[in-house]
């Protein structure tokens, strides 16, 4: 079967096959990528950062921030066993490497039954994601809900060092929350 769609002077235009419009990726670049796409996902029931992927960078030379924003991340207090939910908001400028989104989804989810700290989780997905991809910087914010009267937004970040990534991150670092958001909320 081949697939179409119409551009807006109604030209039809291929999905798929050789040579066509969607098809901007070989599959060499693809490799690798397994969950994306895949109709039998299985959730993690554990913390798993084995789960994540990455696909290659076809911009190295160009410098752009990458933002995921995931509303919906939960954890365990490590003490009381009690849920702990949060906004995280993960930024980064890629450099050969990239995270593929479905798996960074996956991985954030294996995180549903892992007791830790927030202070804890934002810096152990940072650091899972340098190990992953190498990025040229990273940064990790949580903004978790309150419990017990009080909400904790922890923030780290990472410039690769000997780079003007590394000056960025400690510039980003002690000015990151200048102007804080109206909390409304929460």
């Amino acid at each position: 079967m081949n697939l179409a769609f119409f551009t807006k002077d109604r030209t039809s235009m291929p999905l798929s096959g050789d040579g066509g419009f969607f098809m901007a990726r070989t599959d060499l670049e693809k490799e690798g990528i397994t969950l994306l796409g895949n109709q039998g996902t299985k959730y993690p029931q554990d913390y798993n950062p084995g789960i994540l992927e990455t696909f290659v960078n076809k911009h190295p030379d160009h410098d752009y921030f990458v933002k995921f924003n995931c509303p919906e991340f939960t954890s365990l207090c490590p003490i009381t066993g009690q849920p702990d939910f949060a906004t995280i908001y993960i930024s980064y400028v890629p450099d050969v490497r990239m995270v593929e989104s479905k798996s960074l989804k996956l991985y954030l989810f294996s995180f549903r039954n892992h007791g830790d700290f927030h202070e804890d989780c934002v810096n152990k997905i940072m650091n899972d994601l340098i190990a992953l991809m190498d990025p040229k910087y990273i940064e990790v914010w949580g903004k978790f809900t309150p419990r017990g009267g009080i909400s904790i937004d922890p923030y780290c970040n990472y410039g690769k060092k000997g780079t003007k990534w590394e000056e960025v991150a400690w510039d980003r670092l002690t000015h990151h929350d200048m102007y804080p958001e109206k909390v409304d909320n929460r």
